[in-house]
Protein backbone atom coordinates (compact mmCIF):
# COMPACT_ATOMS: atom_id res chain seq x y z
CA UNK A 1 0.00 0.00 0.00
CA UNK A 2 1.15 3.46 -1.09
CA UNK A 3 1.78 5.83 1.93
CA UNK A 4 -0.99 8.85 1.52
CA UNK A 5 -3.40 6.75 -0.12
CA UNK A 6 -7.04 6.78 1.66
CA UNK A 7 -9.17 4.05 1.21
CA UNK A 8 -12.54 4.37 2.30
CA UNK A 9 -15.79 1.54 2.01
CA UNK A 10 -16.15 -1.65 0.19
CA UNK A 11 -12.52 -0.99 -1.00
CA UNK A 12 -10.76 -1.09 2.27
CA UNK A 13 -12.65 -3.93 3.01
CA UNK A 14 -11.29 -5.99 0.40
CA UNK A 15 -7.91 -4.98 0.65
CA UNK A 16 -8.08 -5.82 4.12
CA UNK A 17 -8.91 -9.57 3.31
CA UNK A 18 -6.44 -9.65 0.81
CA UNK A 19 -3.92 -8.75 3.02
CA UNK A 20 -4.61 -11.23 6.09
CA UNK A 21 -5.37 -14.06 3.76
CA UNK A 22 -2.38 -14.64 1.42
CA UNK A 23 -2.12 -17.16 -0.93
CA UNK A 24 -0.54 -21.11 -0.04
CA UNK A 25 2.35 -19.58 -3.25
CA UNK A 26 2.85 -16.45 -1.59
CA UNK A 27 3.89 -18.07 2.23
CA UNK A 28 5.56 -20.73 0.58
CA UNK A 29 7.79 -18.15 -1.12
CA UNK A 30 8.38 -16.09 2.48
CA UNK A 31 9.11 -19.52 4.09
CA UNK A 32 11.81 -20.55 1.50
CA UNK A 33 13.65 -16.99 1.39
CA UNK A 34 13.81 -16.97 5.19
CA UNK A 35 15.54 -20.97 4.90
CA UNK A 36 17.58 -19.95 2.27
CA UNK A 37 19.67 -17.62 4.34
CA UNK A 38 23.90 -18.20 5.05
CA UNK A 39 24.16 -17.52 9.15
CA UNK A 40 27.52 -16.67 9.88
CA UNK A 41 29.69 -16.55 12.32
CA UNK A 42 32.97 -14.61 12.88
CA UNK A 43 36.50 -16.43 12.10
CA UNK A 44 39.58 -13.80 13.13
CA UNK A 45 37.72 -11.18 11.07
CA UNK A 46 36.14 -13.18 8.57
CA UNK A 47 32.77 -14.15 7.84
CA UNK A 48 32.42 -17.79 7.62
CA UNK A 49 29.19 -19.98 6.91
CA UNK A 50 27.99 -21.61 10.48
CA UNK A 51 28.00 -25.04 8.34
CA UNK A 52 31.35 -24.85 7.39
CA UNK A 53 33.78 -28.07 8.78
CA UNK A 54 35.63 -27.69 11.64
CA UNK A 55 38.31 -27.72 9.41
CA UNK A 56 37.60 -24.99 7.35
CA UNK A 57 37.55 -22.90 10.68
CA UNK A 58 40.87 -24.36 11.56
CA UNK A 59 42.30 -23.27 8.53
CA UNK A 60 40.79 -19.69 8.20
CA UNK A 61 41.67 -19.28 11.72
CA UNK A 62 45.43 -20.23 11.15
CA UNK A 63 45.75 -17.73 8.24
CA UNK A 64 42.87 -14.94 8.35
CA UNK A 65 45.13 -12.62 6.37
CA UNK A 66 45.75 -15.28 3.75
CA UNK A 67 42.02 -16.21 3.36
CA UNK A 68 40.72 -12.71 3.20
CA UNK A 69 42.81 -12.41 0.37
CA UNK A 70 41.44 -15.31 -1.11
CA UNK A 71 37.99 -13.69 -0.77
CA UNK A 72 39.42 -10.74 -2.13
CA UNK A 73 40.20 -12.92 -5.98
CA UNK A 74 36.66 -13.42 -5.96
CA UNK A 75 35.65 -10.00 -6.26
CA UNK A 76 33.54 -7.79 -4.05
CA UNK A 77 30.45 -9.15 -2.36
CA UNK A 78 31.50 -13.32 -1.93
CA UNK A 79 32.71 -12.44 1.54
CA UNK A 80 31.33 -15.49 3.31
CA UNK A 81 33.40 -18.37 3.49
CA UNK A 82 31.75 -22.04 2.34
CA UNK A 83 34.77 -24.12 2.74
CA UNK A 84 38.45 -24.31 2.47
CA UNK A 85 41.15 -27.25 2.88
CA UNK A 86 44.79 -27.62 2.49
CA UNK A 87 46.19 -30.19 0.89
CA UNK A 88 49.51 -30.56 2.48
CA UNK A 89 51.89 -28.19 1.82
CA UNK A 90 51.11 -28.18 -1.66
CA UNK A 91 48.15 -26.10 -2.19
CA UNK A 92 44.91 -24.69 -0.56
CA UNK A 93 41.49 -24.24 -1.72
CA UNK A 94 38.73 -21.86 -1.06
CA UNK A 95 34.66 -21.62 -1.44
CA UNK A 96 33.31 -18.06 -1.71
CA UNK A 97 29.51 -17.02 -1.75
CA UNK A 98 27.97 -13.47 -1.87
CA UNK A 99 25.14 -15.12 0.44
CA UNK A 100 22.46 -13.98 -1.64
CA UNK A 101 19.86 -16.52 -3.65
CA UNK A 102 19.99 -16.38 -7.30
CA UNK A 103 16.92 -18.87 -7.62
CA UNK A 104 13.94 -21.30 -5.66
CA UNK A 105 16.34 -23.33 -3.84
CA UNK A 106 18.33 -23.17 -0.70
CA UNK A 107 21.46 -24.33 -2.71
CA UNK A 108 21.06 -21.73 -5.60
CA UNK A 109 23.53 -19.42 -4.82
CA UNK A 110 26.98 -18.11 -6.40
CA UNK A 111 29.80 -20.00 -5.39
CA UNK A 112 33.85 -19.06 -6.43
CA UNK A 113 36.81 -21.24 -5.76
CA UNK A 114 39.88 -20.43 -5.93
CA UNK A 115 43.03 -22.95 -5.38
CA UNK A 116 45.89 -21.68 -4.30
CA UNK A 117 49.82 -22.76 -4.75
CA UNK A 118 51.64 -22.46 -1.67
CA UNK A 119 55.06 -24.04 -3.23
CA UNK A 120 56.33 -20.94 -4.10
CA UNK A 121 57.03 -22.63 -7.88
CA UNK A 122 54.77 -22.85 -10.87
CA UNK A 123 52.94 -25.70 -11.78
CA UNK A 124 50.36 -27.84 -13.64
CA UNK A 125 47.53 -27.10 -11.55
CA UNK A 126 43.66 -26.15 -11.42
CA UNK A 127 40.06 -25.36 -9.98
CA UNK A 128 36.78 -26.87 -11.05
CA UNK A 129 33.80 -25.81 -10.06
CA UNK A 130 30.32 -27.78 -10.66
CA UNK A 131 27.07 -26.69 -8.86
CA UNK A 132 24.15 -28.92 -7.61
CA UNK A 133 22.71 -29.32 -11.47
CA UNK A 134 23.64 -32.18 -14.09
CA UNK A 135 22.88 -29.90 -16.84
CA UNK A 136 24.79 -26.78 -16.01
CA UNK A 137 28.87 -26.82 -17.37
CA UNK A 138 31.10 -27.15 -14.97
CA UNK A 139 33.78 -23.80 -15.05
CA UNK A 140 37.39 -25.08 -14.30
CA UNK A 141 40.71 -22.92 -14.48
CA UNK A 142 43.72 -25.53 -15.59
CA UNK A 143 47.66 -23.93 -16.48
CA UNK A 144 50.66 -23.21 -14.82
CA UNK A 145 50.62 -20.91 -12.28
CA UNK A 146 52.53 -19.75 -9.28
CA UNK A 147 50.09 -18.24 -7.44
CA UNK A 148 46.71 -20.07 -7.73
CA UNK A 149 44.12 -20.99 -10.05
CA UNK A 150 40.83 -19.64 -10.69
CA UNK A 151 38.38 -17.49 -9.85
CA UNK A 152 36.10 -19.98 -11.28
CA UNK A 153 32.02 -18.98 -10.64
CA UNK A 154 28.71 -21.46 -10.71
CA UNK A 155 25.58 -18.81 -10.17
CA UNK A 156 23.66 -22.24 -8.07
CA UNK A 157 26.78 -23.57 -6.75
CA UNK A 158 26.24 -24.18 -2.94
CA UNK A 159 25.92 -27.74 -2.62
CA UNK A 160 28.40 -28.38 -5.50
CA UNK A 161 31.80 -29.67 -5.30
CA UNK A 162 35.61 -27.48 -6.18
CA UNK A 163 37.68 -30.33 -7.96
CA UNK A 164 41.60 -29.46 -7.34
CA UNK A 165 44.33 -30.76 -8.64
CA UNK A 166 48.01 -30.09 -9.08
CA UNK A 167 51.23 -31.63 -10.57
CA UNK A 168 54.73 -31.24 -9.08
CA UNK A 169 56.77 -32.65 -12.49
CA UNK A 170 55.25 -35.60 -13.44
CA UNK A 171 53.73 -37.10 -10.05
CA UNK A 172 49.87 -35.86 -9.27
CA UNK A 173 50.23 -34.30 -5.57
CA UNK A 174 46.69 -32.86 -5.16
CA UNK A 175 43.78 -34.39 -6.84
CA UNK A 176 41.11 -33.75 -4.20
CA UNK A 177 37.44 -32.68 -4.28
CA UNK A 178 35.83 -29.98 -1.68
CA UNK A 179 32.20 -30.34 -0.96
CA UNK A 180 30.87 -26.78 -1.16
CA UNK A 181 28.17 -25.87 2.01
CA UNK A 182 26.73 -28.08 4.39
CA UNK A 183 24.04 -30.64 2.09
CA UNK A 184 22.10 -33.34 2.69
Amino acid sequence: MKTGMRLTGVCAVLLAATVVTPTASAVDQTDLKASAAIQTVDVKGVKVAKEASAETRRIIEAEAGVAAAAANVCGAGYTISTGAARYGTYGTAYTWTNGKTTGDRYYDKPICAVFFNDTGSAHYMGVRLKDNYTDTPHTEDFGTFSTYAGPVYQNRGYCGEAYSYMKVGSKVVVDNILTVGSCN
